[in-house]
């Protein structure tokens, strides 16, 4: 990436190292959204919770991406683009997966009238996303914009605002289930994971961390 004109090397070592950060922190909160909301969705029996839970799984590997990419630019190494792009192949596969297996349960939970309950937990952890993932996406486009309009810091900040769009989806959802009790609810909420995870299979799958073909 070319330093920006107005940035001396100095302030485009910053911003990156910020940009790495914020890389690194959503890993962490994918891994722990993701483990959590796995084990709510399941002790529940909640096929929408459980598609997210694993969705924000998946997306973690793609922020461990977006990190190594940041922390090559620091040292002056060229990015292995190569081995990324089929990183992302795998990461593409596995979001499909997940739409099929999400579709596929909430066909079963339909056909078989299978009730499952309220999960409080979950309900909180949706909306700590719908809180934390708008400020995260701002705080990386406020890097992305700095930086010249930085690629890939951009298109982290838009992967951040889709996940912000899943959770609002999965918490509607979730919300109306618990307050009317309609079982297809949750089966409608998990027909919105496994659009979304599509969507973020085909990014993938195009090799999104390129930034010779990003947008």
């Amino acid at each position: 990436m070319p330093t920006p004109p107005t940035l001396d090397r100095a302030e485009v070592d910053r911003l990156t190292r910020r940009g790495r950060r914020l890389a690194q922190l959503t890993v962490v909160y994918n891994v722990v959204e993701g483990v959590v909301a796995i084990a709510a969705g399941a002790a529940a029996g909640l096929v929408s919770l459980l598609g997210f839970g694993l969705d924000s799984g998946i997306e973690s590997v793609t922020a461990v991406l977006v990190a190594i990419r940041l922390a090559a630019r620091l040292r002056d190494a060229e990015p292995d683009e190569a081995s990324e792009r089929r990183t992302l192949r795998v990461v593409a596969l596995l979001f499909f997966a997940l739409a099929a297996y999400v579709v596929a349960e909430g066909a079963r939970a339909l056909l078989t009238h299978e009730t499952p309950t309220s999960s409080p937990v979950g309900l909180v952890v949706l909306g700590t996303s719908v809180v934390a993932m708008p400020l995260l996406a701002r705080a990386k486009t406020r890097v992305g914009v700095a930086l010249g309009g930085d690629r890939l810091i951009l298109a982290d900040a838009a992967e951040t605002r889709l996940c912000l769009l899943l959770s609002v989806s999965t918490l509607l959802g979730l919300g109306l289930f618990a307050i009317t009790g309609a079982t297809w609810l949750d089966p409608a909420a998990g027909l919105v994971v496994a659009v979304l995870a599509v969507r973020e299979g085909l990014e993938a799958w195009e090799g999104e961390l390129v930034e010779d073909g990003a947008e």
